[in-house]
């Protein structure tokens, strides 16, 4: 908990979050007494690489570099590792969606093939003939055949002479007409 004693004491102030799990208290360090020159020289002497005449010492800073230029072929591999599973990773969901892209279309082309069907059943002959009729007959002989062919009839007809018909059907057929008639002239996917 923050106070103004933790600030004036110089703690630092930590944040905790809920459910974050428990700061890690520091160590504390205690101060070695300073050595005298005697134990400086002792411990460079001791610490001096043995060298056998013509090879200089190596140094801290070569050391470094070699360890470095050790690792560099590694880590770079290890980059390409990591990049390339990436790679892979996008390709697949890129994949996933090309089929399910692709998936979509195919379906959308069987719906505008069955619509195409749909509308040339009705022939203009056929039109015609149901255009003749009394609106009484034509209402029964329409209630006969499939509602998808009567549908694509009326749909076929002056509009004025198609509610005449549907006006002399029974509710349920005129019904189940206005639905498929509805769904064939709908312009967008049903999907």
């Amino acid at each position: 908990m923050l106070t103004a004693a933790n600030v004036a004491h110089g703690e630092p102030v930590r944040q905790v979050l809920p459910g974050a799990p428990a700061a890690i208290q520091p160590l504390e360090l205690k101060r070695e007494a300073p050595l005298t020159t005697e134990a400086v020289a002792a411990t460079e002497k001791a610490a001096a690489p043995v060298t056998t005449g013509s090879t200089p010492a190596p140094t801290e800073e070569s050391e470094i570099q070699r360890f470095c230029s050790n690792i560099a072929d590694a880590a770079r591999d290890r980059r390409y590792s990591l990049q390339a599973a990436e790679l892979k990773q996008l390709r697949t969901e890129l994949d996933g969606r090309v089929k399910a892209l692709e998936a979509k279309r195919a379906e959308y082309e069987e719906w505008l093939k069955r619509r195409e069907v749909f509308l040339a059943r009705a022939q203009e002959g056929v039109v015609k003939i149901y255009a003749d009729m009394k609106p009484d007959a034509a209402a029964e002989r329409l209630a006969l055949v499939g509602p998808e062919l009567a549908a694509a009839i009326l749909m076929k007809l002056e509009p004025r002479k198609a509610s005449v018909i549907f006006n002399e059907m029974d509710e349920k057929a005129a019904a189940t007409l206005t639905k498929v008639m509805a769904s064939a002239a709908r312009r967008v996917d049903p999907s």
